[in-house]
């Protein structure tokens, strides 16, 4: 019996070295996983806290994301103000929001604004045929 005592008491003394070891070896690890520096962009907070404040004005979806194709007629597509609208408009507002959003020929799936809404891809719609 003492024998197993004596063995038990080894075990548990060893078994305690071991955490205490491995706690050190983490600690070790730690430090050595630690970044040694830090990178600063400047304007980096000011330009995130400048985003769109709500929906953006149909304007600004235009400005941002319609004008390259829609300013200059790139790849067929009518400019703003154009006669070129009013076979569209004729269609329906309900029919070129929806291809707006879905893409049509060389307009892909809400043009260049994926994170535009429903309503602000309507809105610069709306934008882009005034006057027509």
């Amino acid at each position: 019996m003492k024998k197993l005592t004596l063995a038990l008491v080894l075990m548990t003394t060893a078994a305690i070295a071991n955490v205490a070891a491995q706690d050190a070896d983490n600690e070790a690890l730690k430090k050595r996983l630690e970044p040694v520096g830090q990178v600063y962009l400047a304007g980096a907070q000011a330009a995130a806290d400048t985003g769109p404040k709500g929906p953006r004005t149909g304007e600004q979806v235009y400005q941002g994301a319609c004008f390259a194709c829609h300013g200059t007629g790139a790849l067929d597509a009518p400019k703003k103000g154009d006669a070129a609208w009013k076979p569209r408009l004729a269609q329906g507002m309900d029919i070129l929001k929806k291809h707006a959003i879905e893409g049509i020929r060389a307009m892909p799936p809400r043009g260049t604004c994926g994170d535009c809404s429903d309503d602000e891809i309507e809105a610069a719609i709306k934008f882009m045929v005034e006057g027509v």
